[in-house]
């Protein structure tokens, strides 16, 4: 196709997904909404630089008639009435082969925060998508070892999580552009799987990240109804969970679901992703808008309650589901006493969400869907979710989501040193392709690297003070750069070449004088340089 233009290395078995026809799919929706998009990102900054100017969000008043109407979203079809475990995770077929075999009840398949842009990633993790849905997943690793699903017809539903609307595919290009990410990873799932998915029982059910605005609903929207029409299949077999994890969001939960509501199940309460809004949209508020180490602000936190609690009830009055934050620990095979401690920890955060009237949460390893399982089986008990609590004990006003300064926690030289090595590490992961890294016992992914990024770029340019006296300053910042590089050296006992890329990208992030919106852009531009 000579207005289709497909690049990057080699992948085996892609000529399975970038079928012409597909392609063809694909070319569509980026002549049809890629404009749109374009559009809604450039409102994206103007809407940052009102804040700014504001220093503080409202509910919006043009939309008031949405949250005071009646109205639901469309009934949850049966496969995924009951959500109370899910686990998460990247399309490599290792990965998708443990966590189809987990016991969860749905699986996150991620082509976003846990993934990386590279090519073969891309179009591997299509593949194993295609294969999964079939039952025919398989694995054999470079020593030989096999990996297989143990139950075919009892595996999790599949929920893959395409790309937010800000990345680009620069690998694939209609017309001389770069089609949205977020448009590749949707269209070539849905254009191979859709069908035959609903043949099974199932349907193509989708994960949406990132987004700021119910307008950037809207057009997604808009997508799925006009892919519903190319693809033959009944108005309503998208189904769709949107992760509120933007500041501006939410402020916009009600208007979300409300422009979805025949294509949306339920909103997700995640964590870093949301603390990095948050910072990216009042940077330059002033001290006030500093937040503690990152690992001190809690959901107990009550602005981080007050957006938790706003968004079960906003779930269960309109019908949705309410899936609540990722439990990222990986248990130790040596250290049964970190192990103690972080289950106690798993257990009591995932029952603080049942509690709350979650219907289900998130786990990053399979050892966790027990505890998970078991919190939420105690709560919901035969009933498959929470949707009868209506939390209407709950009025959250605008101040209650913008209490930054109530978040208890202190200012540490080891929370510093703590984002700056785990930024480096997270980056050096990630321009190697994996984009799920296990650092401390954790399963971190995308999202770290930018609270952590961010978090010293906030206190750099507030002057923030630490616990030992000193000032953030550049200085500072470049000493502990210096020192926790020469760590991260001696830990993974070389200094490949990624490693100084990796310390380059978090440096420029972290102490810039223009705050970027987004660590990924620049590293994948580093990814490109390379492929």
């Amino acid at each position: 196709m000579s207005d289709v233009e497909v690049s990057g290395p080699e992948v085996p078995r892609s000529a399975e997904v970038l079928t012409p026809d597909a392609l063809a799919f694909v070319a569509d929706l980026h002549r049809r909404f890629g404009r749109r998009r374009t559009e809604l990102l450039d409102r994206r900054a103007q809407r940052r630089d009102e804040i700014g100017v504001a220093g503080t969000l409202d509910f919006l008043p043009e939309t008031a008639h949405v949250r005071e109407s009646t109205w639901q979203v469309a009934p949850a079809p049966p496969d995924l009435l009951d959500r109370r475990v899910e686990i998460t995770g990247p399309t490599t077929p290792k990965m998708a082969i443990n966590a189809l075999n987990s016991g969860a009840r749905v699986w996150l398949a991620d082509f976003e925060d846990a993934n990386t842009p590279h090519w073969a990633n891309v179009v591997g993790g299509q593949l194993t998508m295609r294969d999964a849905v079939r039952r025919t997943l398989a694995f054999t690793s470079p020593e030989g070892k096999e990996y297989a699903l143990r139950d075919p017809d009892a595996i999790p539903v599949l929920v893959p999580r395409p790309r937010g609307w800000h990345l680009d595919e620069r690998h694939l290009l209609v017309d001389g552009e770069p089609v949205a990410g977020g448009l590749v990873d949707f269209g070539l799932y849905a254009f191979h799987n859709a069908t035959e998915l609903l043949g099974r029982g199932s349907g193509p059910y989708f994960y949406l990240p990132k987004l700021e605005s119910h307008l950037e609903a809207r057009l997604w929207d808009e997508v799925f109804t006009h892919s519903e029409e190319v693809l033959g299949i009944p108005h309503g077999s998208i189904r769709v969970t949107v992760l509120i994890e933007t500041i501006t969001a939410a402020f916009e939960m009600e208007e979300i679901l409300y422009e979805l509501r025949d294509h949306a199940t339920g909103l997700n309460a995640g964590r870093w992703d949301y603390l990095f809004s948050i910072i990216k949209n009042f940077r330059d508020a002033g001290p006030g808008w500093t937040l503690p180490d990152r690992n001190a602000v809690t959901m107990r936190a009550p602005m981080m309650a007050a957006y938790s609690d706003l968004l079960v009830r906003t779930c269960h009055r309109r019908g949705a589901h309410a899936i609540g934050g990722m439990a990222a620990f990986i248990p130790s095979r040596r250290d049964p006493e970190v192990n103690e401690r972080a289950f106690a920890k798993v257990r009591d955060d995932k029952t603080r969400e049942a509690e709350a009237g979650f219907d289900g949460s998130w786990v990053a390893h399979p050892d966790l869907v027990p505890v998970c399982e078991e919190v939420f089986d105690a709560t919901l008990g035969e009933s498959p979710n929470q949707l009868v609590v209506q939390r209407e004990d709950v009025s959250v006003t605008p101040a209650d989501l913008l209490s930054v300064a109530e978040t208890p926690g202190e200012r540490t030289e080891a929370g510093l040193r703590g984002n700056v090595r785990v930024g480096m590490q997270y980056l050096h992961a990630w321009l190697s392709g994996n984009g799920a890294a296990g650092i401390d016992n954790l399963m971190e992914d995308a999202a770290t690297a930018e609270i952590s990024r961010s978090q010293v770029w906030q206190w750099l340019h507030n002057d923030v003070t630490l616990d030992t006296g000193e000032t953030v300053t550049r200085e500072l910042v470049a000493r502990v750069v210096e020192e926790e590089y020469a760590g991260l050296v001696e830990l993974l006992g070389t200094q490949d070449d990624l490693l100084p890329e990796a310390r380059r990208l978090f440096e420029e992030s972290a102490v810039a004088d223009e705050y970027p919106a987004f660590l990924t852009l620049a590293a994948y531009e580093a990814v490109l340089e390379r492929e």
